[in-house]
């Protein structure tokens, strides 16, 4: 299946049926996120996957009570840092230079411009940046689920303050921006999963400058 054809099968489900994924189709899918872009290539948050099931339902009520979250097979937590710290910074530029076998030397220049570009702003600004960041890998994530034909639900309908209780996030120094519920639809019971998808035409959506 191309991934257009993905694309246009996925449809953020509204039930699922509690059926485990395939852990080698998860694996696919942690390691797309784990190649998603971002600024600097930093990756500012931790992505928590969840299989344990008394802990998705205590999230559920946080969620709205969501059906997606205890009938999912795995639910991913992306969090993110609460703060951009120079220590941060220096442990990014290690990985750099070690993955890539630079001279920590010669990374001086990108160091100073991450640390330019973030450690001036405000830790508001900072968290509003980092937040950005995850809808990107929440877009990686979803274009790679739908890839694996795997269903998901991409979810901000969630109180962030009592998930982040319910997981401790704060003392790991992290904040719950989304979650997406990964498994299997439920053909009998979601209402949505016949229903045609609904997308402006690209005539209106694109606006093509030669």
């Amino acid at each position: 299946m191309s991934l257009v054809d993905a694309l246009q099968w996925r449809y953020a489900a509204k039930r699922m049926n509690g059926k485990k994924v395939d852990a080698s189709k998860i694996e696919s899918l942690l390691s797309a996120i784990q190649l998603s872009a971002s600024g600097f290539g930093l990756q500012p948050y931790h992505i928590l996957v969840i299989e344990n099931e008394d802990l998705k339902a205590k999230i559920q009520p946080a969620a709205f009570n969501q059906p997606q979250i205890v009938e999912s097979s795995h639910l991913l937590v992306f969090a993110a840092w609460n703060e951009v710290t120079a220590e941060k910074i220096d442990a990014f530029i290690q990985l750099v230079s070690k993955t890539r076998n630079v001279d920590l030397a010669d990374l001086k220049a990108y160091k100073d411009a991450i640390s330019g570009a973030l450690l001036s702003r405000s830790v508001e600004d900072q968290v509003k940046w980092m937040d950005k960041q995850v809808y990107l890998a929440m877009g990686t994530a979803l274009a790679a689920a739908a890839k694996l034909e795997i269903d998901s639900t991409p979810m901000e309908g969630f109180k962030p303050t009592e998930v982040d209780a319910i997981l401790n996030l704060k003392e790991k120094g992290l904040h719950a921006v989304l979650m997406m519920a990964v498994g299997e639809r439920d053909e009998v019971s979601d209402f949505m999963v016949n229903a045609k998808k609904v997308r402006w035409p690209k005539e209106e959506l694109f606006v093509h400058i030669v």
